[in-house]
């Protein structure tokens, strides 16, 4: 989600590319001193994950009156391979996200209340509402809008993952799944609905362009759980409502709106010994270890390619064609 005009304020000759910075990992929540309890060594994990980051999400101004909380993509955590960006927004009438492009990613919108309703220049028109999930592959190029669907508040997750060279270029496609038609199981007090990936022994039904895992647990008081993690993946924790113990079940609670940067191993564990619920959501992804160059809502391997993505939308070229002739209702 971005402002158009931002993005026309671009300068052609020399476009803006952030620097990518390895994120300095440090040991925050989770000591990673070797502790175990009886219930720990039964977990069948031969790493734990711990936490290497904790941050808080920052409240910032979107896309046309939006406010945007941001926790992946901000000065602290620029980009998280493959995922580039993670905001929590708040939108309603007339605030929204108005007519802008993108090109090289996805982007997953899943919302947690109200409704928003999307239309793109390929004559794609729909609303998701609270539950459903949006899976689009922007590929070679979308212009589209994402305007709130009710009086609101409507509020939701998205989510940018980043395409591997290969498919950057690729035809746009969407996924949309009701809340109704996603997989969930529960189990000893803990609900999951399998979003990408698999937990519990169930798969999700979206394909994934770059191996992903979104989960969405829902945890009583009292309960735990034990989720696997591709050891190769990043991942990380974003909480939504209440409080949860991560990592070993003598860490510092985290509150909502935080996000939790995983370190390397092959699993995590959530505990709530609160007296609420705990909603939080994991995300991991299969890193593609790939050059990033970034101007706004186009995300490339080089310079020369945002140079040549800028060119391509500014003069309707190699998936923007329709750019010149189309406004959304």
């Amino acid at each position: 989600m971005i402002s158009l005009y931002k993005l026309l304020q671009v300068n052609l000759k020399k476009p803006t590319i952030p620097r990518i910075s390895n994120i300095q990992r440090k040991t925050i929540s989770c000591s990673s001193r070797k502790i175990m309890s009886s219930s720990e060594e039964n977990l069948g994990f031969l790493q734990p994950r711990l936490v290497s980051m904790k941050l808080l999400a920052k409240s910032q101004s979107e896309g046309d009156g939006a406010v945007a909380k941001r926790s992946i993509g901000r000065q602290e955590l620029k980009s998280l391979d493959p995922f580039l960006m993670l905001d929590e927004f708040s939108i309603s009438p007339p605030a929204g996200f108005p007519d802008h492009p993108h090109r090289g990613f996805e982007t997953v919108t899943y919302m947690l209340q109200g409704g928003v309703t999307h239309q793109d220049f390929a004559g794609h028109k729909g609303t998701i509402h609270e539950g459903d999930i949006q899976w689009m592959t922007a590929g070679r190029g979308i212009v589209h809008s994402e305007m709130p669907a009710g009086d609101g508040p409507n509020t939701g997750l998205q989510l940018w993952i980043n395409l591997a060279s290969k498919n950057k270029m690729i035809d746009p496609r969407y996924q949309e799944l009701l809340d109704k038609e996603i997989p969930r199981v529960e189990k000893d007090g803990v609900t999951v609905k399998i979003i990408a990936g698999e937990s519990m022994g169930v798969q999700s039904l979206v394909y994934t362009q770059t191996p992903t895992m979104f989960l969405d647990f829902a945890v009583k008081p009292n309960a735990q759980y034990h989720q696997i993690i591709p050891k190769s993946w990043n991942a990380f924790v974003y909480v939504l409502k209440g409080e949860g113990v991560f990592c070993t079940p003598i860490s510092h609670p985290t509150s909502a709106h935080h996000i939790l940067v995983l370190g390397p191993g092959d699993g995590l564990s959530v505990w709530n010994k609160s007296s609420i619920p705990l909603r939080l959501i994991l995300v991991g992804g299969q890193p593609l270890n790939e050059p990033v160059a970034q101007h706004g809502p186009f995300v490339m391997n080089s310079q020369a390619e945002i140079e040549k993505t800028i060119e391509d939308y500014f003069y309707g070229r190699n998936g923007f064609e329709k750019v010149r002739y189309w406004r959304s209702n």
